[in-house]
């Protein structure tokens, strides 16, 4: 299947309804849900964002309607004749300074082990008084680059320059961080992964690897996320 990229200069972001949903379809998704945690213990049924609808609104102008759900939700993809929204996520583009782009890798444990991705994920709902506006989403954004990476971001240093849809529909709002010298990545990514250690956690990513090309790609053994190579061609073409 194939990615469509949107040039993005503002979201118009508003809150819908979660379709409703058969007896027979929730028992059904409950049952897939269940076998995957059996699976991996370490699935988690937390709260999350789905996307309702995504259209064009004006020049450089989406709007996209969001669902609150929970990671169960997305079992119903399992179910025949059942279906789920699409999931909502954010990614960071995290530079060198000498033109090069960080890659990520997921570690065996989690939902997509050994996948190869931009560093992000999925979009959690705000809380009680809080709105989901393009601050909030800059803002888990530069989170999950602390997270994952180590590194100290602040979201009105990141900037959206692409929103991709991709595999089940999910979309993907990508943001570009300011460059950082290859040195001091590894080092961040060094010092969170001890920090998860220490804390009896094993690290959501287990490898990192700096590209300075789109054809470097194909040397990366195992799956990569679908929108990871239109978004790294298109890093290399603008830079």
């Amino acid at each position: 299947m194939g990615v469509d990229l949107f040039d993005v200069e503002r979201l118009l972001l508003t809150e819908v309804a979660e379709p409703p949903l058969s007896p027979q379809d929730a028992a059904a998704r409950d049952r897939v849900w269940d076998r995957a945690v059996k699976a991996n213990p370490a699935l988690f049924d937390g709260p999350a964002v789905a996307c309702g609808e995504l259209e064009r609104a004006g020049p450089g102008v989406l709007r996209l309607s969001w669902v609150r759900v929970t990671y169960r939700h997305y079992a119903l993809r399992r179910v025949p004749g059942a279906t789920a929204l699409p999931s909502l996520f954010v990614n960071v583009v995290q530079p060198t300074d000498d033109g090069r782009v960080l890659v990520v890798r997921m570690s065996p444990w989690t939902a997509a082990p050994g996948r190869w991705q931009l560093p992000g994920g999925s979009v959690e709902p705000p809380r009680e008084g809080a709105v989901l506006d393009e601050a909030a989403l800059a803002g888990q954004a530069a989170r999950e680059l602390g997270e994952e990476l180590g590194v100290a971001a602040a979201a009105e240093d990141l900037e959206l320059c692409v929103v991709t849809r991709g595999e089940n529909g999910s979309v993907g709002l990508t943001y570009l961080a300011p460059a950082l010298p290859e040195v001091a990545l590894r080092a961040h990514f060094s010092a969170a992964a001890a920090a998860e250690r220490s804390q009896g956690r094993d690290p959501e990513l287990d490898a990192i690897v700096l590209l300075g090309s789109p054809d470097e790609l194909a040397g990366l053994d195992g799956p990569h996320a679908d929108y990871l190579a239109p978004i790294v061609r298109r890093f290399f073409e603008q830079g």
